[in-house]
Protein backbone atom coordinates (compact mmCIF):
# COMPACT_ATOMS: atom_id res chain seq x y z
CA UNK A 1 0.00 0.00 0.00
CA UNK A 2 1.36 3.40 -0.99
CA UNK A 3 2.20 5.70 1.93
CA UNK A 4 3.04 9.31 1.01
CA UNK A 5 6.18 10.71 2.53
CA UNK A 6 5.86 13.46 5.16
CA UNK A 7 7.29 15.96 2.68
CA UNK A 8 4.71 15.05 0.02
CA UNK A 9 1.91 15.23 2.59
CA UNK A 10 3.07 18.67 3.68
CA UNK A 11 3.28 19.88 0.08
CA UNK A 12 -0.24 18.66 -0.70
CA UNK A 13 -1.57 20.31 2.46
CA UNK A 14 0.00 23.64 1.52
CA UNK A 15 -1.46 23.48 -2.00
CA UNK A 16 -4.96 22.61 -0.76
CA UNK A 17 -4.93 25.23 1.97
CA UNK A 18 -3.64 27.83 -0.45
CA UNK A 19 -6.56 27.17 -2.80
CA UNK A 20 -9.07 27.38 0.03
CA UNK A 21 -7.54 30.60 1.29
CA UNK A 22 -8.27 32.26 -2.02
CA UNK A 23 -11.89 31.12 -2.13
CA UNK A 24 -14.29 33.84 -1.04
CA UNK A 25 -18.03 34.26 -0.86
CA UNK A 26 -19.57 37.72 -0.63
CA UNK A 27 -22.83 38.90 0.86
CA UNK A 28 -24.74 41.71 -0.82
CA UNK A 29 -27.64 43.88 0.33
CA UNK A 30 -30.62 45.24 -1.60
CA UNK A 31 -33.95 46.78 -0.58
CA UNK A 32 -35.76 45.50 -3.67
CA UNK A 33 -37.52 42.14 -4.04
CA UNK A 34 -35.82 39.11 -5.55
CA UNK A 35 -37.47 39.56 -8.97
CA UNK A 36 -36.27 43.16 -9.41
CA UNK A 37 -33.82 43.67 -12.31
CA UNK A 38 -31.16 45.04 -9.96
CA UNK A 39 -31.29 42.00 -7.66
CA UNK A 40 -31.18 39.65 -10.64
CA UNK A 41 -28.25 41.60 -12.09
CA UNK A 42 -26.19 41.37 -8.91
CA UNK A 43 -26.85 37.61 -8.95
CA UNK A 44 -25.69 37.55 -12.59
CA UNK A 45 -22.57 39.46 -11.57
CA UNK A 46 -21.93 36.74 -8.97
CA UNK A 47 -22.27 34.04 -11.61
CA UNK A 48 -19.72 35.83 -13.82
CA UNK A 49 -17.35 36.00 -10.85
CA UNK A 50 -17.77 32.27 -10.22
CA UNK A 51 -17.09 31.39 -13.87
CA UNK A 52 -14.06 33.64 -14.20
CA UNK A 53 -12.46 32.53 -10.93
CA UNK A 54 -12.96 28.80 -11.53
CA UNK A 55 -15.45 28.73 -8.68
CA UNK A 56 -13.32 30.59 -6.11
CA UNK A 57 -15.41 33.78 -5.93
CA UNK A 58 -19.17 34.05 -5.69
CA UNK A 59 -22.00 36.04 -4.18
CA UNK A 60 -23.79 33.74 -1.75
CA UNK A 61 -26.60 36.02 -0.64
CA UNK A 62 -27.99 38.90 -2.67
CA UNK A 63 -29.98 40.04 0.37
CA UNK A 64 -33.19 41.02 -1.41
CA UNK A 65 -35.85 42.96 0.53
CA UNK A 66 -33.40 44.14 3.18
CA UNK A 67 -35.51 46.15 5.64
CA UNK A 68 -32.63 48.33 6.83
CA UNK A 69 -32.35 51.83 5.41
CA UNK A 70 -29.78 52.25 2.68
CA UNK A 71 -27.96 54.81 4.82
CA UNK A 72 -27.52 52.10 7.47
CA UNK A 73 -26.23 49.83 4.71
CA UNK A 74 -23.64 52.46 3.74
CA UNK A 75 -22.43 52.56 7.35
CA UNK A 76 -22.10 48.76 7.32
CA UNK A 77 -20.11 48.92 4.08
CA UNK A 78 -17.72 51.51 5.47
CA UNK A 79 -16.94 49.35 8.50
CA UNK A 80 -16.69 46.14 6.49
CA UNK A 81 -19.67 44.55 8.26
CA UNK A 82 -21.10 43.62 4.86
CA UNK A 83 -19.16 43.06 1.67
CA UNK A 84 -21.20 44.83 -0.98
CA UNK A 85 -24.59 46.33 -1.81
CA UNK A 86 -26.72 47.74 -4.57
CA UNK A 87 -28.07 51.08 -3.35
CA UNK A 88 -29.45 54.34 -4.68
CA UNK A 89 -26.84 57.06 -4.98
CA UNK A 90 -29.11 59.21 -2.82
CA UNK A 91 -27.99 57.09 0.14
CA UNK A 92 -24.47 58.45 -0.43
CA UNK A 93 -25.36 62.16 -0.33
CA UNK A 94 -24.29 62.51 3.30
CA UNK A 95 -21.02 60.65 2.73
CA UNK A 96 -19.90 61.40 -0.83
CA UNK A 97 -20.89 64.95 -1.87
CA UNK A 98 -20.24 64.45 -5.59
CA UNK A 99 -23.07 61.90 -5.76
CA UNK A 100 -25.60 64.72 -5.53
CA UNK A 101 -24.93 65.57 -9.19
CA UNK A 102 -26.64 62.62 -10.95
CA UNK A 103 -29.70 62.93 -8.70
CA UNK A 104 -30.54 66.53 -9.63
CA UNK A 105 -34.07 67.00 -11.00
CA UNK A 106 -34.40 67.02 -14.79
CA UNK A 107 -30.64 66.74 -15.29
CA UNK A 108 -30.79 64.06 -17.98
CA UNK A 109 -32.51 64.72 -21.28
CA UNK A 110 -33.28 61.08 -22.06
CA UNK A 111 -32.48 57.49 -21.13
CA UNK A 112 -29.80 57.39 -23.84
CA UNK A 113 -28.26 60.61 -22.50
CA UNK A 114 -28.24 59.26 -18.94
CA UNK A 115 -26.57 56.00 -19.95
CA UNK A 116 -23.97 57.74 -22.08
CA UNK A 117 -23.01 59.99 -19.16
CA UNK A 118 -22.84 57.16 -16.63
CA UNK A 119 -20.71 55.08 -19.02
CA UNK A 120 -18.34 57.97 -19.74
CA UNK A 121 -15.81 60.18 -17.93
CA UNK A 122 -18.40 61.73 -15.58
CA UNK A 123 -19.54 58.30 -14.45
CA UNK A 124 -15.95 57.15 -13.97
CA UNK A 125 -15.16 60.20 -11.83
CA UNK A 126 -18.27 59.65 -9.73
CA UNK A 127 -17.32 56.02 -9.08
CA UNK A 128 -13.74 56.96 -8.21
CA UNK A 129 -14.94 59.60 -5.73
CA UNK A 130 -16.22 56.90 -3.37
CA UNK A 131 -12.79 55.53 -2.47
CA UNK A 132 -11.91 58.50 -0.24
CA UNK A 133 -14.93 57.54 1.87
CA UNK A 134 -14.03 53.86 2.43
CA UNK A 135 -16.16 52.62 -0.46
CA UNK A 136 -15.42 51.21 -3.90
CA UNK A 137 -17.84 52.17 -6.67
CA UNK A 138 -18.09 49.39 -9.26
CA UNK A 139 -20.86 50.31 -11.70
CA UNK A 140 -24.15 52.14 -12.14
CA UNK A 141 -27.56 50.62 -12.71
CA UNK A 142 -29.71 53.42 -14.13
CA UNK A 143 -32.99 52.65 -12.46
CA UNK A 144 -35.47 54.73 -14.47
CA UNK A 145 -37.25 58.00 -13.86
CA UNK A 146 -39.15 58.60 -10.63
CA UNK A 147 -42.73 59.85 -10.68
CA UNK A 148 -45.29 60.65 -7.99
CA UNK A 149 -48.10 58.34 -6.93
CA UNK A 150 -51.02 58.83 -4.55
CA UNK A 151 -54.18 56.95 -3.52
CA UNK A 152 -56.52 59.32 -5.39
CA UNK A 153 -54.99 62.68 -6.34
CA UNK A 154 -53.53 63.44 -9.76
CA UNK A 155 -50.42 65.63 -9.89
CA UNK A 156 -50.27 67.73 -13.04
CA UNK A 157 -48.56 70.93 -11.85
CA UNK A 158 -46.37 71.97 -8.91
CA UNK A 159 -49.48 73.53 -7.36
CA UNK A 160 -50.94 70.03 -6.97
CA UNK A 161 -48.05 69.16 -4.65
CA UNK A 162 -48.85 71.83 -2.08
CA UNK A 163 -49.25 70.33 1.39
CA UNK A 164 -48.82 66.70 0.29
CA UNK A 165 -46.97 64.57 2.83
CA UNK A 166 -44.69 62.62 0.52
CA UNK A 167 -42.23 59.90 1.37
CA UNK A 168 -38.72 60.73 0.19
CA UNK A 169 -35.43 58.89 0.27
CA UNK A 170 -33.32 59.91 3.25
CA UNK A 171 -31.45 62.74 1.57
CA UNK A 172 -31.42 66.50 2.18
CA UNK A 173 -31.42 66.96 -1.59
CA UNK A 174 -34.67 65.07 -2.09
CA UNK A 175 -36.19 66.95 0.84
CA UNK A 176 -35.24 70.29 -0.76
CA UNK A 177 -36.79 69.21 -4.05
CA UNK A 178 -40.12 68.36 -2.46
CA UNK A 179 -40.14 71.49 -0.30
CA UNK A 180 -39.59 73.59 -3.43
CA UNK A 181 -42.76 72.01 -4.83
CA UNK A 182 -44.68 72.92 -1.69
CA UNK A 183 -44.86 69.34 -0.40
CA UNK A 184 -43.93 68.05 3.05
CA UNK A 185 -41.07 65.54 2.75
CA UNK A 186 -41.26 62.52 5.05
CA UNK A 187 -38.06 60.42 5.04
CA UNK A 188 -38.98 56.87 6.03
CA UNK A 189 -37.50 53.45 5.16
CA UNK A 190 -38.66 51.98 1.87
CA UNK A 191 -40.11 48.94 3.58
CA UNK A 192 -42.59 51.10 5.52
CA UNK A 193 -44.04 53.00 2.56
CA UNK A 194 -46.89 50.64 1.66
CA UNK A 195 -48.23 50.48 5.21
CA UNK A 196 -47.96 54.24 5.66
CA UNK A 197 -49.83 54.90 2.41
CA UNK A 198 -52.53 52.44 3.43
CA UNK A 199 -52.86 54.08 6.85
CA UNK A 200 -52.97 57.57 5.37
CA UNK A 201 -50.03 58.85 7.42
CA UNK A 202 -48.39 59.86 4.14
CA UNK A 203 -50.26 61.13 1.08
CA UNK A 204 -47.82 60.19 -1.66
CA UNK A 205 -44.56 58.55 -2.62
CA UNK A 206 -42.35 58.54 -5.70
CA UNK A 207 -40.47 55.87 -7.59
CA UNK A 208 -40.03 54.28 -11.00
CA UNK A 209 -42.74 51.99 -12.37
CA UNK A 210 -40.83 48.74 -11.80
CA UNK A 211 -40.33 49.44 -8.10
CA UNK A 212 -43.89 50.79 -7.80
CA UNK A 213 -45.22 47.46 -9.05
CA UNK A 214 -42.67 45.23 -7.32
CA UNK A 215 -43.31 46.80 -3.93
CA UNK A 216 -47.10 46.45 -4.44
CA UNK A 217 -47.54 50.15 -3.68
CA UNK A 218 -50.06 50.32 -6.52
CA UNK A 219 -52.48 48.33 -4.39
CA UNK A 220 -52.85 51.29 -2.02
CA UNK A 221 -51.96 54.19 -4.35
CA UNK A 222 -53.53 53.79 -7.78
CA UNK A 223 -52.83 57.20 -9.33
CA UNK A 224 -49.38 57.43 -10.94
CA UNK A 225 -48.56 60.91 -12.30
CA UNK A 226 -45.73 60.86 -14.83
CA UNK A 227 -43.72 63.80 -13.48
CA UNK A 228 -40.45 61.96 -14.21
CA UNK A 229 -38.78 64.62 -12.10
CA UNK A 230 -35.55 62.77 -11.34
CA UNK A 231 -33.62 59.67 -12.36
CA UNK A 232 -31.06 58.97 -9.61
CA UNK A 233 -29.09 55.89 -10.65
CA UNK A 234 -28.39 52.96 -8.41
CA UNK A 235 -24.81 51.95 -7.78
CA UNK A 236 -23.07 48.68 -6.94
CA UNK A 237 -20.68 49.38 -4.08
CA UNK A 238 -18.01 47.33 -2.33
CA UNK A 239 -16.62 47.83 1.15
CA UNK A 240 -13.08 49.23 0.82
CA UNK A 241 -12.05 47.32 3.92
CA UNK A 242 -13.03 44.08 2.24
CA UNK A 243 -11.66 45.20 -1.13
CA UNK A 244 -8.22 46.00 0.27
CA UNK A 245 -7.85 42.42 1.50
CA UNK A 246 -8.48 40.93 -1.95
CA UNK A 247 -5.61 40.01 -4.28
CA UNK A 248 -5.28 42.25 -7.33
CA UNK A 249 -6.41 39.41 -9.61
CA UNK A 250 -9.64 38.97 -7.65
CA UNK A 251 -10.33 42.70 -7.59
CA UNK A 252 -10.14 42.77 -11.37
CA UNK A 253 -12.51 39.79 -11.65
CA UNK A 254 -15.05 41.50 -9.39
CA UNK A 255 -14.71 44.88 -11.10
CA UNK A 256 -15.08 43.45 -14.61
CA UNK A 257 -18.01 41.25 -13.60
CA UNK A 258 -19.78 44.34 -12.26
CA UNK A 259 -19.19 46.24 -15.50
CA UNK A 260 -20.37 43.29 -17.57
CA UNK A 261 -23.57 43.04 -15.54
CA UNK A 262 -24.67 46.51 -16.70
CA UNK A 263 -25.87 45.50 -20.21
CA UNK A 264 -27.70 42.57 -18.61
CA UNK A 265 -29.40 44.93 -16.17
CA UNK A 266 -30.39 47.38 -18.90
CA UNK A 267 -31.94 44.67 -21.02
CA UNK A 268 -33.96 43.45 -18.03
CA UNK A 269 -35.04 46.92 -16.95
CA UNK A 270 -36.11 47.94 -20.45
CA UNK A 271 -38.20 44.78 -20.80
CA UNK A 272 -39.69 45.03 -17.32
CA UNK A 273 -40.50 48.74 -17.61
CA UNK A 274 -42.84 48.09 -20.53
CA UNK A 275 -44.28 44.98 -18.88
CA UNK A 276 -44.81 46.82 -15.59
CA UNK A 277 -46.80 49.60 -17.25
CA UNK A 278 -49.05 47.06 -18.95
CA UNK A 279 -49.53 45.09 -15.74
CA UNK A 280 -50.30 48.21 -13.70
CA UNK A 281 -52.86 49.40 -16.23
CA UNK A 282 -54.56 45.99 -16.14
CA UNK A 283 -54.76 46.24 -12.34
CA UNK A 284 -56.58 49.55 -12.44
CA UNK A 285 -53.76 52.06 -12.08
CA UNK A 286 -54.47 55.46 -13.63
CA UNK A 287 -51.47 56.93 -15.44
CA UNK A 288 -51.64 60.73 -15.51
CA UNK A 289 -49.81 61.73 -18.69
CA UNK A 290 -50.84 65.38 -19.11
CA UNK A 291 -48.26 66.63 -16.61
CA UNK A 292 -46.95 70.17 -17.12
CA UNK A 293 -43.29 69.18 -17.02
CA UNK A 294 -42.17 72.63 -18.10
CA UNK A 295 -43.65 74.03 -14.90
CA UNK A 296 -41.78 71.45 -12.83
CA UNK A 297 -38.55 72.26 -14.67
CA UNK A 298 -39.02 75.99 -14.01
CA UNK A 299 -39.55 75.29 -10.32
CA UNK A 300 -36.78 72.77 -9.71
CA UNK A 301 -33.77 73.54 -11.92
CA UNK A 302 -33.11 76.86 -10.10
CA UNK A 303 -32.23 74.69 -7.09
CA UNK A 304 -28.98 73.53 -8.69
CA UNK A 305 -26.74 76.31 -7.25
CA UNK A 306 -28.14 75.69 -3.77
CA UNK A 307 -27.78 71.92 -3.93
CA UNK A 308 -24.34 71.86 -5.57
CA UNK A 309 -21.73 74.32 -4.28
CA UNK A 310 -18.31 72.77 -4.99
CA UNK A 311 -16.76 74.19 -8.20
CA UNK A 312 -15.77 70.78 -9.56
CA UNK A 313 -19.25 69.41 -8.95
CA UNK A 314 -20.76 72.37 -10.81
CA UNK A 315 -18.39 71.65 -13.68
CA UNK A 316 -19.77 68.12 -13.81
CA UNK A 317 -23.29 69.50 -14.22
CA UNK A 318 -22.14 71.44 -17.27
CA UNK A 319 -20.41 68.34 -18.65
CA UNK A 320 -23.64 66.39 -18.28
CA UNK A 321 -25.67 69.11 -19.96
CA UNK A 322 -23.15 69.23 -22.79
CA UNK A 323 -23.55 65.48 -23.19
CA UNK A 324 -19.90 64.71 -22.46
Amino acid sequence: MFKPSPILTLALTIVLCSGAAHARQFQSSDVEAADHPAVKSVAYMGELMRQRSSGRLWISDVGASDHNTEIFTVAQLRTGTIDMARISVTALHGSVPMTVVPTLPFLFASVAHRRRILDGPVGAELLASLEAYDLIGLCFYDAGSRSIYTPTKAVRTPADMKGLKIRVQTSPVMAEVMQALGAIPVPIPYGQVRARLAAGTIDAAENNVISYLGSRHHEVAKVYSLTEHAAPPAIVVFSKRVWDRLPAEDREIVRQAARDSVPYFRKLVDEQDAAARASLASEGVTFVTDVDKAAFVRTLTPLYPKLVTAPRHRDLIEQVRAGE
